[in-house]
């Protein structure tokens, strides 16, 4: 691969230790997005090869970890903690792409973070989920407040759900419910933290959430999957005065209004602020206090990168890590 093109000061160039194909790669590959010369990937891990002159955070040689949306980590929108919604915000899926050897990061020093040291081998995996799939699930249970005591209830059982789940037993939830059809990911799911596992959706799921709860549904739910129904279900899931937090892409999703007004909910989500949460997900992964890298249920050389959106999109993978 030729070398990178450094545009501005504030940009650096990483060369990628590992890279992977998440869920919402599959909206181009499946014809909802654009695709053609689109520049894919949008998770990295790496190394710096070299930085802009306005660069002062990280440094050549620094292996780092980077958010999957840009931001300044300055603006007024980046200091409340929503790097997602940056004033300079570009997203890496699309303009930049990281599956690839080497990539330009604009705007460095506030989407970028160092780690401790040089990390090995082991602990690549965990690092580049933080990058996207740990931070868009840990937001997603912060944003339903998935505090001590309470009961959360994770609608998705891919990468984002089980690190929902992940997030939830260390944000100290006492019961964490995992929708799930699939015994190798309630397996997960379980390792994760799950203390009950439903199986039914829709309608079917909610009664049951409802059922192991008195009735009244889950303090915290997490809607990690986009769908109509998954949507729904994750309101109906949520208690009157509980919160949702939504993080699933959700294309075509349609919510009456009369519904949500009468669940009498808290509701936040989009794009998860991944920039917020690495200085804090960096150091527990580094102590290998958890273990986010187990998601990763299939590894391939970059150049097989097609097998593994076939992979995932038949739902033979959880989530494909990418190595070169």
């Amino acid at each position: 691969m030729r070398g990178v093109v450094m545009y501005k000061a504030t940009d650096a160039v990483i060369r990628l230790t590992a890279t992977c194909i998440c869920g919402s790669d599959l909206w181009p590959y499946r014809g909802v997005e654009p695709a053609d010369h689109t520049n894919m990937g949008h998770e990295y891990a790496g190394v710096v090869e070299e930085v802009g002159s306005d660069v002062k955070n990280v440094k050549v040689g620094d292996f780092v970890v980077g958010s999957f949306v840009i931001s300044d980590n300055t603006c007024e929108t980046c200091r409340s903690g929503y790097q997602s919604g940056c004033a300079h915000r570009e997203f890496v899926a699309g303009t930049i792409g990281t599956q690839s050897e080497k990539a330009r990061i604009p705007h460095a020093d506030g989407t970028l973070v160092a780690t401790p040291g040089q990390p090995t081998p082991d602990l690549i995996p965990s690092l580049l989920a933080a990058s996207d799939v740990l931070g868009t699930g840990w937001y997603g249970a912060v944003a339903a407040e998935a505090d001590p005591g309470k009961t959360v209830a994770v609608v998705g059982d891919g990468a984002v759900g089980l690190m929902a789940v992940l997030a939830a037993k260390q944000l100290g939830a006492e019961r964490i419910i995992a929708m799930s059809r699939h015994p190798e990911r309630q397996e997960l799911a379980r390792f994760y933290g799950a203390t009950d596992i439903v199986e039914e959706r829709g309608d079917a799921g909610v009664a049951k959430i409802k059922e192991l709860t008195d009735g009244l549904g889950a303090h915290s739910v997490v809607e990690a999957v986009g769908t109509q129904e998954s949507t729904m279900q994750a309101i109906g899931a949520t208690r009157p005065g509980g919160h949702l937090g939504f993080v699933g892409v959700n294309y075509d999703v349609t919510i009456q209004g009369i519904d949500l007004f009468f669940a009498g909910i808290h509701v936040e989500g989009g794009p998860a602020p991944v920039r917020r949460f690495l200085p804090h997900l960096i150091q527990p992964i580094w102590d290998r206090e958890i273990d986010p890298g187990r998601v990763f249920d299939l590894t391939l050389p970059l150049e097989q990168a097609a097998e593994g959106y076939q992979a995932m999109d038949e739902r033979r993978a959880t989530k494909v890590l990418l190595t070169f």
